[in-house]
């Protein structure tokens, strides 16, 4: 059976129920480009998403020497056929006609083409030229969560080991960062405990802060066929605004902003209060549940409803729910992470498993999530503020190990602090000490807070700035080199998803120009900088991605992310395989933490813990004091109030966040005309309490302003809580084709003009959903509706208030059911 659906006014496609302790059935989501013909496509290249954290199987359709389009792999156990509209549609914006093919170098104030070895001999010229004059504190490296595994792993070698240089982050610190943190106060280490599977066998998933509907649409799609079939799950969803999570939960909560921690404390009060607790799990597995009970004995759904403003028979509710569940399955991401008390907030989540003994078995899951498709690579090869294989910076034999794997003295890698995160990075630029910032597969100047300082940081002569991407974006525009670089499908390497799922994808068409692939590009440098390990001999002896895998392998041996069982040849038979992948487990592991956290021991743990309140590093003695058996940790927070609150200038609390149809910028999606038209321009969201009371309406042009900046939308009208803003940040300065933006006085659209600098203290994630804002009318929308779709949580509150999102006749993609064809490697025409 195969219909055909249009795929933006139907983002989640058609329901296929399952019961509960069933396999999801598969169903094969497929798009071709208008007048391609499955039998013209010539090759299938197998592939993975690279435009969210899922990890969704693909194959790429090739014809012609082109992608034709996308279809989804029904054997993949991420995914089981299936493809979000992202998955669908974006990757039309690899042949956009404003690709950059040569590189660019700044001469008279403005950039012009040139030739690979004129820009790369001017990168290594003043890299030389700085490490002599001002040593290597003053490079720095700023990465993305969306390269390949191979190319993170040679970036944090050359950083870390070549240049010296502890200034080495992705843009995963905006995103993922409190993920990462919070598994490693809670259980010694990173790694995602649970597993997707795991949603199949919960009776109660509780979603906190995490849209999964907008940000893993085929994880929603899942949830939904399971909410359709027998014994469905109940949902808990936190969110301020009215999602479609919210829409199917069992109780929702809508929370004043940065009140997270309030509220989990109180779930934790009621779970202890009412002994719904497994006390032989605390006993055996756990340190420091007398704290926390103490810590949480008053905080009472009375007290955290006055703090949160919401029902103290609400915040019951969702206590029962998850107090009471046999098997819960909860899931954590920005309306936590970019919050007030991010690390504190999730760890509470974290603490809610440990005390209920919800780990390590079908269905008792804890997904910390990533927001990009790749965070987790990020972190595990130590290309963000950790170093390579988990190791930690402050144990002197992890150090050690790390240089006998690249032949290199310990003190070569700097450990003397904590490796440098990002809002520091850029602080250190803005102070004049980092001259050099190498920018790869991120737009920093659309998607970091406080826009203006950004632009000023960037700006600066004294600051020599890299990008490598893959359009001309609003940072590159402000570079002095820019290196075009080779994108998913033009290039071979691996990504691992948000639960662990190790993908390989393969080069399906030629990059336009002269792009090169980030590795590449990587390599030609350390090439050109000449780095030698101890013995004399190349620093980086890889001259590939496959060479490259086999040499991180080696780097994650007897680490918690072992992929030494994983290969490529293994990797293109198979369709996913979750690290640890080992001698001792062949073909993956799907749950950490089935008996114990030997992790968290003092000697192999990759942090010793920080204090959640002010990020101060534990040292080995306190930790060993605490844990010296390695346990999972159960570490209470007291609720603080947000450092911004609305006042009488700035009334409204602002939130930013995603759309289901765009990602990080827009540089990929905005230029995919199904995703663009479906949300083609920024907006602002308000509650229909708060429009009637400032007689606002639909489409109405408004500007928020905030202490910091101010931008221009026009105006929806949802569900939303009261008192609160929401803005998508994915809406930059320039438009996708290279238009002329706003000039320097007249509000833009960027969000992140109004957002603040500030971050948590633990895990120094920036606060995106903290600021206070002010709302003005600029000028009445005269019929003219929101571009907000109306498919998603930005949904009008009034009917009929827009005229429905869809994609019409370019959008439709066929659904059906699988048939026998292999799916491991590349194959013919079918």
């Amino acid at each position: 059976m195969e219909d055909a659906t249009d795929r933006i006014a139907r983002p989640w496609g058609a329901r296929v129920p399952y019961g509960r302790h069933e396999t999801w059935p598969a169903r094969v989501d497929t798009f071709l480009a208008e007048g391609v013909e499955p039998e013209a496509v010539q090759r299938w290249v197998q592939s993975a998403s690279i435009l969210h954290s899922d990890g969704d199987a693909m194959d790429i359709a090739v014809a012609d020497g082109r992608m034709v389009g996308v279809r989804g792999r029904d054997v993949d156990r991420v995914n089981r056929g299936r493809l979000g509209p992202k998955d669908l549609f974006g990757w039309q914006a690899n042949a956009s006609r404003d690709r950059l093919t040569r590189p660019l170098v700044r001469r008279d104030g403005q950039l012009v083409e040139t030739d690979w070895d004129t820009a790369m001999d001017l990168v290594a010229a003043r890299s030389r030229e700085l490490l002599d004059s001002r040593g290597p504190g003053s490079i720095g490296f700023y990465t993305s969560g969306q390269l390949f595994l191979e190319e993170y792993y040679t970036l944090a070698v050359l950083a870390r080991a070549g240049i010296g240089t502890n200034h080495l982050d992705g843009n995963t610190r905006l995103c993922t960062s409190t993920a990462a943190e919070a598994l490693k106060e809670s259980f010694g280490c990173d790694g995602q405990p649970g597993s997707y599977d795991d949603f199949d066998h919960a009776d109660v998933i509780a979603l906190f802060g995490h849209n999964i509907a907008e940000t893993q649409p085929v994880q929603w799609m899942r949830l939904l066929d399971r909410l359709e079939g027998a014994d469905p799950p109940r949902l808990l969803c936190v969110d301020p605004r009215p999602t479609r999570v919210a829409e199917h939960a069992a109780v929702h909560l809508a929370p004043r902003s940065g009140t997270n921690v309030a509220l989990l404390n109180a779930l934790l009060h009621e779970t202890i209060r009412h002994e719904r607790i497994d006390r032989d799990f605390i006993d055996a597995h756990t340190v420091g549940f007398g704290e926390l009970a103490a810590r949480v004995a008053d905080c009472t759904p009375k007290w955290a409803a006055e703090i949160c403003d919401v029902p103290a028979a609400r915040i019951e509710e969702a206590a029962e729910l998850v107090g009471t569940a046999e098997a819960l399955v909860s899931t954590v991401l920005q309306g936590v992470y970019q919050s007030h008390q991010a690390t504190a907030a999730a760890v509470q989540v974290n603490n809610l498993h440990l005390i209920r003994g919800m780990l390590g078995r079908p269905g008792a899951g804890l997904l910390q999530m990533n927001g990009q498709p790749t965070a987790q690579n990020t972190r595990e090869c130590g290309a963000n503020g950790d170093l390579p294989g988990f190791r930690n910076w402050q144990n002197d034999a992890h150090v050690a190990d790390l240089a006998r794997v690249w032949n290199v003295e310990p003190e070569t890698i700097p450990h003397f602090a904590p490796p440098t995160h990002a809002m520091q990075i850029f602080r250190y630029a803005e102070q004049g000490s980092l001259r050099m910032l190498w920018i790869s597969g991120t737009n920093p100047a659309v998607s970091m807070p406080e826009l203006p300082r950004i632009r000023s940081i960037l700006s600066q002569e004294r600051l020599f700035t890299v990008v490598q991407d893959l359009y001309l974006t609003e940072t590159a525009r402000l570079a002095d080199v820019v290196l075009p670089a080779a994108t998913w499908g033009e290039k071979t390497g691996a990504l691992t998803n948000a639960d662990r799922t190790v993908h390989l994808s393969r080069k399906a068409v030629e990059p336009p120009g002269e792009a090169r692939p980030d590795l590449d590009i990587f390599l030609d440098y350390a090439r050109r900088m000449d780095f030698r390990d101890k013995d004399g001999g190349p620093l980086i002896p890889w001259d590939g991605p496959e060479s490259a895998f086999e040499a991180w392998k080696r780097c994650s041996a007897g680490r918690p992310c072992d992929y030494t069982g994983l290969s490529y040849a293994k990797l293109r038979d198979t369709s996913g395989i979750q690290w640890p992948c080992d001698d001792r487990a062949p073909e993956g592991t799907a749950r950490l933490y089935t008996d114990g956290f030997g992790w968290a021991h003092p000697d192999v743990c990759e942090s010793y813990g920080k204090d959640l309140e002010t990020g101060a590093s534990q040292e080995v003695v306190e930790y060993r004091s605490l844990n010296p058996d390695g346990r999972a940790m159960l570490k209470a927070a007291a609720y603080l109030p947000p450092h911004e609150e609305p006042d009488e200038e700035y009334p409204f609390q602002l939130t930013t966040g995603r759309t289901l149809y765009h990602f990080h910028t827009r540089t990929k999606t905005g230029r995919a005309p199904q995703l663009n038209d479906a949300a083609p321009d920024v907006w602002v969201e308000v509650s229909a309490g708060d429009a009637e009371r400032l007689g606002l309406g639909e489409g109405d042009l408004v500007e928020v302003t905030s202490r910091r900046g101010s931008l221009r939308g026009r105006l929806r009208v949802t569900g939303i809580r009261t008192g609160l803003l929401f803005v998508p940040f994915h809406y930059g300065y320039w438009d996708t084709a290279g238009g002329s933006g706003p000039g320097p006085d007249t509000p833009g659209r960027a969000a992140n003009e109004t957002t603040v600098t500030d971050w948590d203290p633990a895990s120094k994630q920036p606060l995106f959903k903290t600021a206070a804002a002010a709302l003005t009318l600029v000028e009445r929308g005269g019929g003219r509706p929101s571009p907000a779709p109306t498919t998603t949580a930005s949904a009008p509150v009034t009917a009929g208030a827009a005229p429905p999102t869809s994609g019409g006749p370019a959008a439709r993609t066929t659904e059906r059911e699988p048939t026998e064809f292999p799916h491991g490697r590349e194959e013919g025409a079918r």
